[in-house]
């Protein structure tokens, strides 16, 4: 299975740090938010993977590389748990490829239609990281299933929904078909409680659509959406409910709020975490 994820825009949210630092590398306690997204897909069976960056993040590229120097010193200090975690990951082959210009994740995602081929591939935008049980996992099921694109979305009944991309669904039980997507709707016009999150499986024929939607294009950032849409509007998209936690990166609030997520549920940095929160709160 192949793998793009798309990591090109310019993280404007979170500067002055990502002038210089991609916001895909700002870290989630120790590790690269990009890396927990690598291993969802690594161990969903993605083992071919494409990552869209853009210019002045050639950290990212770096980040995939191997470091000789630190390997090397870590094997004479003995140091096997640090030199795992600088060895880059096994059976995973890994591109980079530059989006010259900031046109839209639709206009990215045409970078990848060589890459793709003829086979399926899955799209992950790391904003959204997710706890078990894996939702690549789970797309990839649901193509092998029905043979449609599929995306992944959560049901939030109950809840505010007016922040998301909310889903109109088709049919019933576990093969749900795509008919459109209202984002942001007010709240009480929503069409489902049924929300998109970052990850797609696409077949070939949403590149085609890509590519041709793109020819009748008339200038300025050019989205993904319609290419789906027009995919959906010939029952060729699934709907894939997935029931793990999703954290977001987004913002620094939420990205604050990720951290504290993932070092709660570290049994070495629960109780320190929560200590400094009593403290910080006196």
């Amino acid at each position: 299975m192949k793998g793009v994820i798309v990591a090109a825009g310019y993280g404007t949210r979170f500067l002055p740090v990502t002038k210089v630092v991609p916001k895909e590398l700002l870290p989630v306690l120790a590790r690269p938010a990009l890396d927990l997204v690598v291993q969802e897909l690594a161990e969903a069976g993605v083992d071919d993977l494409l990552i869209i960056v853009s210019r002045r993040k050639g950290a990212i590229e770096d980040w995939f590389d191997r470091d000789p120097e630190l390997e090397a010193v870590f094997k004479r200090e003995g140091a096997t748990a640090k030199l795992e975690k600088v060895t880059p990951r096994a059976g995973l082959k890994v591109t980079t490829i530059r989006q010259r210009t900031m046109g839209g994740t639709g206009h990215a995602l045409m970078l990848a239609r060589d890459f793709a081929g003829d086979q399926p591939v899955i799209v992950a935008y790391p904003d959204d990281l997710f706890g078990a049980p894996n939702p690549t996992a789970a797309l990839i099921a649901h193509h092998r299933r029905t043979g449609r694109s599929v995306l992944a979305a959560a049901d939030l009944v109950g809840q505010d929904v007016s922040a998301y991309g909310v889903l109109a669904p088709k049919g019933e039980g576990p093969d749900l078909l795509l008919e459109r997507i209202v984002e942001k709707p007010a709240p009480g016009t929503e069409p489902s409680k049924l929300v998109s999150y970052g990850r797609y499986l696409y077949t070939p024929a949403f590149f085609e659509r890509l590519e041709s939607l793109y020819a009748q294009h008339d200038g300025g950032e050019y989205f993904h959406v319609p290419a789906l849409l027009a995919l959906a509007e010939a029952g060729e998209v699934g709907i894939e409910v997935v029931e793990c936690p999703r954290y977001d990166t987004g913002t620094p609030l939420q990205w604050l709020e990720t951290n504290l997520a993932f070092a709660l549920q570290d049994p070495a940095m629960a109780e320190p975490v929560r200590a400094i929160m009593r403290r910080l709160l006196d």
